[in-house]
């Protein structure tokens, strides 16, 4: 750690800027930071590109802060307290080496922005009340391990972007058309061949409405509907025929798609301190 990143505290200390940045700086130990979580006054504190691999639990001594990044990190685990944060809103986590979050973790009481991309997260890494989280809007889970979503999923109604590209998805659950707000929704790079019906509750292809769903195995009725456009898929799967085959082709349960991504070298899987 720089004398320039000690010298940032205690000039936040003094002048008390609600903003720290301390992108960059070779930081791998937050508690050899003297007074650090002494700065009760932050509001947004940014520590993307470090060597971060431990998140201590004083971090939750910084009562007032609203936006947190520690992007690109080497952070394994989060302390169980760190949803007791009264007013953080944003969180950014993308780009760490987590395999779970800590039991408790959705009790976040006004947190909107989650970006959890590019970890090591599946569908049993998630805590039972994640999906409690009720006032999220964004949600980032691409570059990860799912191979489903939990139908809980349903459960935030303010969700209005949902970005799940580059995982193991072999299904969507149906609840997801519960999802009204739902204006952005990221499914690219999965292992999926159909669509729930009930995604055609939702609209996202009208206005700036977004739908990225590319290189999937999609079966030829829905790969044939999105080369002339979202709409025309969404006018497919609301089709009574298609309930009809999505109905069969559940039934048949048939072998998902095998995996086509090697994530074996993710950085988020390299070795460190001794464990993989």
């Amino acid at each position: 750690m720089s004398k320039s990143t000690k010298k940032q505290v205690e000039e936040s200390k003094e002048t008390k800027n609600p903003h720290l940045d301390l992108v960059d700086r070779g930081i791998s130990k937050l508690i050899d930071i003297p007074g650090l979580f002494m700065l009760e006054h932050l509001v947004r504190l940014t520590m993307s590109h470090n060597k971060i691999d431990v998140l201590p639990a004083h971090i939750v001594e910084l009562k007032n802060l609203e936006s947190l990044n520690l992007f690109n990190n080497h952070i394994e685990e989060l302390p169980t307290n760190m949803s007791s944060m009264p007013k953080l809103r944003q969180l950014n986590l993308g780009m760490n080496r987590l395999y779970t979050l800590p039991r408790g973790f959705g009790s976040f009481t006004k947190l909107e922005i989650l970006d959890l991309t590019y970890n090591n997260l599946n569908e049993n890494s998630l805590p039972g009340n994640f999906f409690f989280l009720d006032s999220l809007q964004a949600l980032y889970l691409s570059d990860n391990d799912f191979e489903v979503l939990p139908k809980d999923i349903s459960k935030l109604q303010k969700l209005e972007i949902l970005a799940v590209r580059d995982n193991d998805l072999i299904s969507l659950p149906k609840e997801i058309g519960e999802l009204n707000k739902l204006r952005e929704l990221h499914i690219q790079g999965n292992r999926l061949t159909v669509l729930p019906p009930d995604l055609g509750k939702l609209d996202l292809y009208t206005g700036r409405a977004i739908m990225k769903a590319e290189n999937n195995p999609w079966v030829p009725p829905i790969a044939d509907q999105f080369q002339v456009g979202v709409s025309h898929v969404f006018d497919f799967i609301r089709s009574e025929t298609y309930v009809y085959l999505y109905g069969r082709h559940v039934k048949a349960e048939a072998a998902p798609p095998p995996k086509s991504n090697n994530k074996a070298k993710k950085t988020s899987r390299r070795e460190i301190w001794g464990k993989k």
